[in-house]
């Protein structure tokens, strides 16, 4: 069989390299791919980025099944391109794409819906913006509307702060159409989680549990990034916990999807807020894999995911029983110079270590320049270990990022903190 993931970071080499392990698979294509797709032998890089260009290359190879790692052509609709030619794809349509796409269509909906999530108000007027923020106080959090690649939210800890994220998104336009429309939502306290599930259309198939860290700099400093790293399974997380947000969150949403006329199938993302007492709310939803989550995720997956795909795109997830690695996986992002403001390209890259059955490299921001691998992104890597322990975890990974040269690197030091911190392992 031939399969199509299309993207290219860590989430999609993580995708593409668990699919590649099915028995049954003759190629795996990744368009456009990275450095790291290209040197694995089992996946073939396309440079082709155009969704109908995509689904002519889909017909034409004779392409079972297509999945969709980013969020980017999910809401410009390639779902729906797919689709209209009887193509078997993973994702959601451009509509159902919205629980990403725009905030205020999330917010909406859950409060349509009765999902727990922040109280929160969307404007598109400066003042009123300003005197909401006013008359609430802070801390107080501001997110853009649209698609502004994890750089539109802002968590505003003072008053000065939250006028100056309002005047950014409204007033000086720095996010474009994504910042048309800001929302401005109650700050919640708590500890995050990553909860994944797979979706056809009305079955739901729940993935590990993770934990992903925002902050640039070790002990949560520093400013927010797409994420400098994860672990799963998410001890936070307990089997009570999961049998609530189940129950209380992913059913409502799948099952709400479905009442406004517009299904959800594809990965389902909610970012939850686990208050001290123990109650979850939703942070935001995401219509893909996490990244870093998937990274972590994947290398305890056990189960065959080209089979799981299948029956995703089919509409038979209810068949399915996942298998879990029972050590924890815990992956460490290493970002270029500059990150996240503005990373540095082209510096070489060297030391990588060859995949083990306790350790594995996931590429993202990385090219092969005549026979060199060099940056070519924000975040470069995800080194993903795994032990017995998170603290074993740990250790096998950083044992592997000292190993990696690239200069300016950065990374942080104590990815899996919390899990130690409350949970003792």
């Amino acid at each position: 069989m031939k399969i199509l993931v299309i993207g290219s970071g860590g989430r999609e080499h993580a995708l593409a390299w668990k699919i590649a392990q099915s028995e049954r698979i003759q190629v795996v294509y990744v368009a456009p791919g990275n450095g790291g797709t290209q040197l694995d032998p089992r996946l073939v890089n396309v440079a082709i980025d155009d969704p109908v260009a995509l689904a002519e290359f889909v017909q034409s190879e004779h392409i079972a099944l297509t999945v969709v790692g980013p969020e980017t052509p999910l809401a410009a609709g390639i779902v729906n391109v797919f689709r209209d030619r009887g193509l078997k794809i993973f994702g959601p349509t451009r509509e159902a794409a919205q629980l990403e796409s725009s905030k205020d269509f999330a917010k909406a909906f859950m409060q349509r819906h009765a999902i727990p999530t922040a109280k929160s108000q969307t404007f598109s007027d400066v003042a009123a913006a300003h005197a909401y923020i006013d008359q609430n106080g802070a801390p107080i959090v501001i997110k853009a509307d649209g698609l502004a690649a994890g750089k539109g939210v802002v968590v505003a800890m003072s008053l000065d702060e939250a006028h100056r994220a309002v005047d950014m998104m409204l007033s000086y336009n720095k996010l474009g159409d994504a910042g048309a429309r800001v929302v401005i939502e109650e700050f919640l306290a708590g500890e995050e989680a990553s909860f994944i599930v797979m979706v056809d259309g009305k079955n739901i198939l729940p993935l590990a549990t993770s934990q992903d860290h925002k902050r640039l700099k070790d002990h949560d400093d520093g400013p927010n990034t797409g994420g400098m790293g994860a672990y799963s399974p998410a001890p936070i997380v307990t089997p009570a916990l999961h049998a609530r947000v189940m129950r209380e969150i992913i059913d409502p949403t799948v099952q709400g999807m479905a009442k406004d006329g517009i299904p959800f199938s594809g990965f389902l993302y909610a970012g939850l807020m686990i208050d001290d007492q123990g109650n979850p709310k939703t942070l935001e939803f995401n219509c893909r894999m996490g990244d870093p989550e998937t990274q972590p995720i994947l290398a305890r997956l056990k189960s065959d995911l080209l089979s799981v795909m299948e029956h995703a795109v089919n509409g038979t997830l209810d068949s399915v029983e996942l298998e879990w690695d029972r050590r924890t996986a815990l992956g460490v992002v290493m970002a270029a110079a500059g990150y996240p403001d503005a990373p540095r390209k082209g510096d070489v890259i060297s030391g990588i270590p060859a995949e083990a059955s306790d350790c594995v490299t996931f590429h993202a921001g990385t090219t092969m320049v005549e026979g060199k691998l060099k940056t070519s992104g924000g975040r470069v890597l995800c080194v993903v270990g795994l032990g017995d322990s998170v603290k074993m975890a740990q250790k096998v990974v950083y044992d592997a990022v000292d190993k990696i040269h690239f200069d300016g690197a950065q990374y942080r030091g104590d990815i899996g903190w919390r899990a130690i911190k409350h949970h003792g392992h």
